[in-house]
């Protein structure tokens, strides 16, 4: 049984273990597991039903698992799907608050920008817009993601908080939240300079033990943050089945309606947003080939846009590789094992969610931000001398984090590189193909500001 699972994963071959994928597969997943409670809490704006929370939370659970069990079966590669970030707001306060769409009518249309997704990937569209980019622009879409990952570790942290005057400032640093935080980076970093297996696994366990154990305010309560209040139910609670959801996608409306714009929007987000992670998660994990492809990029491709149809038919917004899945990564996960490992664990969570609900997000925050760290060295490869690649590269790092958006990263960073090269008398540099790319991109932000 061992040997046909190594075989079928390629576990030995990746220089992995099947114990290094199953702890990949849980550092992924504690650095994820807030999207079960993020997700119902964004999207119960919008998705009114009864128990909304709790059936959200199933439903999140489910998508999650499918979505990572898609990635580790086919794609067999260690990235993990859930409802993303971003999109589930845009779904909940743009589409249905703001435009009045029925929500069933949303649903339909991220169902639609699944198929497309689909359809591109089987004609081999999003593999040749990935080989079209160059590689200095793949390098910066790694980094700028480790940028993001690290300001979302920051932010979650508490070091860095909104300010009306400067955007952004230094948070309370002597709040409980930035101290458990700090506590995790330093155990975190020590372990890593000390070269110990499972070190950020570890940084997340000793921060959650340490938050509960001081009984720091770190949780989020009905008044503000709280101490951690224990398990009054236990660490097991029965699933809600999630009716009213599942099933409740209306396709004719979304397509009778006319809704052109909102699937856009929908797919060109998530087909950047998904299409950069899942470029800079192959590079981190080192299954690029010599020419910066991905293997396996068509089914993978496929499973991406598969996962996002799954979760419509589910009841939540667009499901999409997740950059945390990093977090795994620098833990040696290798193979589609470690995903296999985070879909198992979210679907254990819609029995056992008391449980993962016990990690607050600044004990994962360390976590996020040793990983970003870690996704910024490829820079060192970039000729910094050459103005048509070393300016659309620091467009593309600063972006990110910047904008709070992967695909606005992307997009800036494609943008001026092809203007760059055309004014400064290089246009045979450029890739045909990255022109069209360009070009939609331009209109995609003008049709936008219009």
């Amino acid at each position: 049984m061992n040997a046909a699972i190594d075989r079928y994963f390629g576990i030995s071959a990746a220089g992995s273990s099947p114990a290094v994928e199953v702890r990949a597969g849980l550092t992924t997943f504690l650095t994820m597991s807030y999207v079960l409670f993020v997700n119902p809490l964004v999207l119960g704006n919008a998705i009114i039903v009864p128990d909304g929370f709790a059936k959200l939370l199933i439903v999140t659970a489910l998508a999650a698992a499918a979505g990572s069990l898609l990635m580790g079966l086919v794609a067999r590669y260690p990235f993990a799907q859930a409802p993303g970030m971003g999109l589930n707001a845009y779904f909940a306060f743009t589409v249905v608050l703001g435009q009045k769409i029925p929500w069933e009518t949303a649903l339909g249309a991220v169902f639609i920008s699944g198929i497309a997704f689909v359809v591109l990937s089987l004609i081999g569209a999003r593999q040749a817009i990935v080989r079209a980019i160059p590689e200095g622009l793949k390098i910066a879409v790694t980094a700028g993601i480790g940028l993001f990952l690290a300001f979302l570790g920051l932010k979650n942290a508490g070091m860095v908080v909104a300010d009306p005057a400067t955007f952004v400032t230094l948070g309370k640093l002597g709040a409980a939240p930035a101290l458990i935080a700090a506590f995790g980076l330093v155990v975190t970093a020590a372990l890593l300079v000390r070269r110990v297996r499972g070190a950020v696994l570890i940084g997340i366990v000793a921060s959650t033990l340490l938050a509960a154990a001081t009984r720091a305010p770190v949780y989020p309560g009905p008044h503000g943050l709280q101490a951690f209040a224990g398990f009054s139910r236990g660490i097991v609670a029965a699933p809600l089945m999630p009716t009213g959801l599942i099933g409740a996608l209306d396709l004719h409306a979304a397509i009778s309606l006319g809704l052109l714009s909102i699937v856009f929007t929908f797919f060109f987000v998530d087909f950047f947003d998904a299409t950069g992670t899942l470029v800079a998660l192959a590079s981190r994990a080192g299954v690029l080939d010599a020419n910066g492809d991905m293997p396996r990029a068509r089914r993978t491709f496929v499973c991406d846009g598969l996962a996002a149809m799954i979760g419509a038919a589910l009841g939540t917004s667009t499901t999409t590789a997740y950059i945390e899945s990093a977090s795994g990564i620098a833990e040696g996960g290798r193979t589609g094992l470690t995903a296999c490992v985070v879909a198992v664990l979210f679907l254990l969570s819609t029995v056992l969610w008391p449980l993962a609900g016990a990690i607050p997000a600044s004990a994962t925050a360390p976590a996020l931000i040793v990983v970003g760290a870690m996704m910024m060295s490829a820079l060192g490869r970039i000729d910094w001398d050459d103005y048509t690649i070393a300016v659309p590269v620091f467009l593309t790092v600063i972006a990110m984090p910047l904008t709070f958006s992967i695909a606005n990263g992307v997009s800036f960073g494609v943008i001026a590189y092809v203007a760059i090269k055309v004014l400064s008398g290089r246009p045979r540099d450029v890739h045909p193909l990255l022109y069209l790319v360009a070009a939609l991109l331009v209109a995609r932000y003008a049709w936008l500001a219009g």
